[in-house]
């Protein structure tokens, strides 16, 4: 979040700066938001709405949805990570719409990023996101197969606490007693169902239920270390944190994640067992593809919500807001999948819930004291010019 509100800054400074033969200051159109704050608050808290919807609808339903795919008769792991990344064409209107060319072509030339990343630097760095996000994903489908949905969704929520100790090697985050706080609820809740799981061993053996339990968290890390190294990217080697630049972050990984998917399912031999699936899937073969064929849409809504939290806010406040599905998850297997909800499991859900509400406040302090920084700026800034 600091990151962007500097490059706003940096860019209100070259919009205000005065040409060098002393005329006037060019003047940006898009500066008629300044003039009317409070219209501008309400359109982006509405956008910011937008987008929670988007994330936490999609996350919820590509859950459930993935949950479907296995109870109904689906048994391949890798087309359900395949799933998880081929979606990714649908936005690339978006990265059409938001390219240079369409949204930009008008502006200043002050106001565009004056330095571009090497193409190689850019594809080593797609490719290596790509592969990362692979392995992300088969763990989250192995976690999902072998877990019931809301035991699966407690343990997701382990991802603010590696959240918090990536961005600290990475992203230089400080740990306050709140993050302290948080790490601690959450290592306890997983623990909880760690040592209490007899009940969900009922339909899945132990040692499946132990890779389960041990992929959930793994992708959670994996996932972590994901944003932190793209912020850190953002940071280091892209410069510009445009919506386009974010767009790309998502489309070209995926496009990478979604090849070696393919890779895996001929390699693993599971495409053998498609035709065979699909006939034995109990909803019939049409069920079946709707099901692959939703999973993959609501798995690039739920991205587009989180991209645009990126973009709107920050990518620590995306995964934040992200959690909030923590909740809402296991109350709908309970009721679509007759999951058991015992004493144990709330238990450990009120810890998390606990635990992500501590870590939330703690953004929301950073947030304010960001806020009165940029007002104190703002104030010296306009002190400065009554001055001149």
């Amino acid at each position: 979040m600091e990151t962007a509100r500097e490059l706003q800054l940096q860019t209100g400074e070259e919009r205000r700066e005065p040409k060098s033969n002393g005329e006037d200051p060019v003047v940006d159109v898009d500066n008629h938001d300044l003039q009317h704050p409070r219209t501008r608050s309400y359109k982006w808290l509405i956008r910011v709405a937008a987008y929670i919807v988007f994330l936490l609808s999609g996350q919820s339903a590509a859950t459930l949805l993935g949950r479907l795919y296995y109870d109904k008769g689906g048994n391949s792991k890798w087309m359900a990570t395949f799933v998880q990344s081929a979606g990714f064409p649908i936005l690339i209107p978006l990265l059409i719409f938001n390219t240079p060319v369409f949204s930009n072509s008008n502006r200043p030339t002050s106001t565009r990023s004056p330095t571009k990343p090497k193409l190689s630097s850019l594809a080593l760095l797609y490719l290596a996101f790509g592969l990362l996000l692979t392995g992300d994903n088969l763990m989250y489908s192995y976690g999902l197969l072998y877990l019931p949905v809301s035991t699966y969704s407690i343990l997701c929520a382990t991802q603010l606490a590696f959240n918090a100790l990536f961005s600290f090697f990475l992203n230089s985050q400080k740990f306050t007693p709140f993050i302290l706080n948080s790490l601690v609820l959450l290592t306890v809740s997983a623990s909880l169902l760690a040592v209490h799981s007899d009940s969900d061993t009922t339909k899945t053996s132990r040692a499946k239920y132990v890779i389960g339990f041990l992929c959930t968290p793994g992708a959670s890390a994996t996932y972590s270390l994901y944003l932190s190294l793209a912020q850190l990217s953002f940071e280091k080697v892209i410069k510009r944190e445009t919506f386009s630049a974010v767009l790309d972050m998502q489309i070209y990984p995926s496009f990478v994640a979604t090849c070696s998917c393919v890779v895996g399912l001929f390699l693993s031999g599971e495409w053998r067992k498609l035709g065979g699936e699909m006939k034995a899937y109990e909803e019939g073969r049409v069920s079946y593809l709707m099901s692959l064929i939703w999973t993959a849409l609501t798995w690039q809504i739920s991205s587009v919500g989180l991209l645009g939290l990126i973009f709107e806010v920050s990518s620590l406040f995306s995964n934040v807001i992200s959690t909030l599905a923590l909740p809402v998850v296991p109350i709908l297997a309970v009721l679509f999948f007759h999951d058991k909800m015992d004493g144990i499991k709330v238990m450990a859900m009120i810890l998390a819930i606990w635990g992500f509400i501590s870590y939330i406040y703690q953004h929301y302090l950073d947030d304010a004291e960001s806020r009165k920084d940029e007002a104190n700026v703002t104030e010296v800034s306009g002190g400065t010019a009554e001055m001149c």
